[in-house]
């Protein structure tokens, strides 16, 4: 594989648009319900596999009907899932989603077997056999909280695979544990939130050049509407949103991720990479769950529409 996936795998039931929750047995009609294969490992995946990237996924789900789901819908969508265990008498992580007007989102959810997957459960030779290597979770995958761990992606590290990491959750007792991995990977992405965490700095440009010394070539903090922030040993570059109509942000970050993971497999630099990653987000914002708006499309058709949407602008839109 081009690419393998490695961490969380989640089923989101997403439904919009929810301006409130009805009382006692009262029903509430709206115009979508959807389920999709989400998670930091598994979105990222099926977004790779929407822009034609060779990809495996490796994680844990349960032996359950939404393990079935997830399996189902993920080789369904091109990611080759034989990296994906099923854990006997645990359920597969899962989420509801009431997606608001605005396309923000609470969340109920469900960690399931996502929290059981271990370095036994992982084919050694998938690490090795990949250009980059995705960690996606690793704030909550804690059986990968391993020296044996780290010393198997030093040596796919030493073989040429490159190694990229984005986070789940915005908790912080998990940074600590996040933070480990950082001497380990090429190229992190955290959002906004989890970068001040885990280095208690109080901007994001302190936040990027303490998470930089920490040892990854480059460093990418998602600041939602304000685009993103890239940092390398060449310096820091703002990368601007595209201005959209916002349907829905969830899987925006692995949308972001999925992109600037094609562009480093296209030969793009750091920030043309980011600015792809941009553009993928903004296609999935657009629409309800993880991987919308990305069928059909391939890497040309998306980086023609960031194109033109810089140059024309769009008026009445929030920006991704």
């Amino acid at each position: 594989m081009t690419v393998v996936t490695l961490g969380v795998h989640i089923v989101d039931v997403l439904a919009r648009p929810v301006e409130f929750i009805p009382e006692g047995q009262d029903t509430h009609l709206l115009e979508q319900i959807r389920v999709t294969a989400a998670g930091a490992a598994a979105g990222t995946a099926v977004d790779l596999a929407k822009l034609g990237v060779p990809v495996a996924s490796a994680g844990a789900v349960g032996d359950d009907e939404l393990g079935d789901f997830l399996v189902m819908i993920m080789g369904r969508h091109g990611v080759d899932v034989r990296g994906v265990v099923r854990k006997p008498g645990e359920q597969t992580a899962a989420s509801i989603l009431p997606i608001r007007p605005d396309g923000g989102r609470p969340s109920f959810h469900v960690p399931g077997a996502n929290l059981g997957f271990s370095l036994a459960d992982l084919d050694p030779g998938l690490l090795a056999g990949a250009e980059i290597v995705h960690l996606g979770g690793m704030d909550v995958t804690w059986g990968l909280h391993d020296p044996a761990f780290f010393e198997a992606l030093g040596a796919a590290r030493h073989g040429g695979t490159r190694i990229t990491m984005d986070l789940l959750s915005n908790m912080p007792d998990l940074m600590p544990g996040a933070r480990a991995f950082l001497p380990h990977v090429d190229y992190f992405l955290p959002n906004e939130e989890q970068a001040l965490m885990i280095t208690g700095a109080s901007g994001v440009e302190e936040a990027a050049a303490k998470l930089l010394a920490e040892g990854p070539s480059g460093v990418l903090i998602t600041l939602g509407s304000e685009g993103s922030l890239v940092a390398t040993a060449s310096g820091l570059t703002r990368v601007p949103a595209l201005e959209v109509p916002v349907v829905d942000t969830t899987g925006c970050g692995d949308a972001y991720c999925a992109g600037f993971i094609a562009g480093l497999l296209g030969g793009r630099d750091v920030v043309a990479a980011a600015r792809l990653g941009t553009a993928v987000a903004a296609r999935v914002a657009g629409g309800l769950g993880s991987d919308a708006g990305l069928d059909g499309l391939s890497i040309e058709l998306i980086e023609g529409a960031r194109s033109a949407a810089d140059s024309e602008g769009t008026e009445g839109t929030e920006g991704i």
